[in-house]
């Protein structure tokens, strides 16, 4: 292999995050190792506030607050100005998604690997208001079929266009910046007639992401995984568009806008409208950390380890007798996805935990298009980062053969 860092680097990865002394960690897609760094601070601001308040902790570190929107801003290439803060990537979604005036008849156009707390979300949206959802075919290949996006945009012109860039339940990376592109044609004729939010949940931390090429009015994301931030964090990226033209989310509150008269409320002219007036600051001053850390190593780079990484697990289980690998598409990211014939999700994760070994099982029930497409009920699910060593990923093979 040749990996993207030095030996020393990885090293280095591994000394500050002390979660790699105890586990094999290959649920990165769940949730990372947080660095040793991304803990400490929340420590010392949870012990601030049992010492001087929890308002006043807040106060006190107001410009290291700022800095989570500052850093967010260096992620995304946008302005801090069009960044909220929030409790999760469902979270920061469902702001979004609720801020779009649907009305009955309104078409959502989505993709067959969407994420399966959305579909739910489109599904509660067609019994409440009465909307179509509409799914983009795939391409042979995986991944959406572009000249069928291309003519649905055409034909429907929906009032959503709904894209996950990296399903949960595989390895799969939608083409996006293509996306962009087609979607970006077809707003020059149709403005304002359609949204378009990106789920980004799985992609923060595992490869760039720029607003420029993007082309979404939203972006959701989680922090808690491949940025190795603390749970319970997510961010939302609101583009200048949606600001200037209004849009809010459904239960906008006293941090999102002020109560000027009696049946009156102003809305704030920021991202600022799609947040809540409380949220737990040492998270969000932990996630500012977490994405400065990223920021600082580089996100190509680690993008190219990622990838790296899991195409030698995917290269290896592929050469294990009754294991399925089951990722495809134009491009596969971090995520691997496995079906072992004749076995039990349970029974595997369970005997990889007692080898001190991280992953998660997947179901059809979240992704049921996807499973049922493969003929699968589940997948085992390994996801490794950077710091992860070849030596580790030989280990999980070699527990695999044993187990299987």
């Amino acid at each position: 292999m040749n990996s993207i860092f030095t030996n020393q680097e990885i090293l280095a990865f591994r000394n500050e995050t002390d979660g790699c002394k105890n586990v094999i960690h290959l649920n990165n897609a769940g949730a990372g190792l947080m660095p040793n760094i991304v803990t400490q601070v929340q420590l010392d601001h949870i012990k601030l506030e049992s010492q001087v308040g929890g308002y006043e902790a807040s106060a006190l570190r107001a410009s290291e607050v700022q800095d989570f929107y500052i850093q967010c801003a260096k992620l995304f290439n946008c302005r801090s100005t069009n960044i909220a803060f929030t409790a999760s990537a469902t979270d920061a979604y469902t702001r979004a998604l609720s801020s779009i005036p649907f009305k009955e008849g309104d078409i959502i156009l989505t993709d067959n690997d969407d994420f399966v707390s959305n579909q739910i979300q489109f599904l509660s949206l067609q019994k409440r208001l009465g909307v179509k959802i509409v799914r983009i075919n795939n391409a042979t290949i995986g991944g959406v079929d572009l000249n069928d996006l291309e003519e649905k945009l055409k034909t429907f012109r929906p009032k959503l266009l709904a894209i996950t860039h990296i399903p949960t339940n595989s390895g799969l990376v939608q083409p996006v910046i293509e996306i962009a592109k087609i979607y970006n044609n077809y707003i020059q004729q149709n403005a304002d007639k359609t949204w378009y939010i990106l789920d980004a949940c799985q992609s923060a931390g595992q490869m760039k992401l720029d607003i420029a090429e993007l082309q979404c009015d939203f972006m959701s994301i989680t922090c808690r995984k491949f940025l190795r931030g603390p749970r319970g964090t997510g961010a939302l990226y609101i583009s200048d568009k949606a600001l200037e033209m209004g849009l809010e989310p459904m239960f906008i509150d006293m941090r999102g806008a002020e109560w000027k008269q009696k049946d009156e409320y102003q809305q704030q002219p920021t991202a600022m409208r799609f947040e809540d007036w409380e949220f737990a600051y040492s998270t969000l001053l932990g996630t500012a950390a977490a994405i400065e850390y990223c920021l600082n190593i580089g996100e190509n780079k680690i993008w190219q380890q990622v990838k790296s990484l899991s195409t030698i697990l995917r290269n290896q289980l592929s050469q294990i007798d009754k294991v399925r690998v089951l990722d495809k598409g134009p491009e596969t990211g971090g995520l691997v996805t496995f079906h072992v014939q004749g076995s039990d999700p349970k029974f595997i994760v369970s005997e990889l935990l007692k080898r001190k070994i991280n992953v998660v099982p997947s179901y059809r029930a979240f992704g049921i298009i996807d499973f049922d497409e493969k003929g699968i009920e589940w997948a085992v699910r390994a996801s490794p980062h950077y710091y992860n060593t070849i030596e580790e990923l030989d280990i999980f093979i070699q527990s695999i053969k044993e187990i299987i």
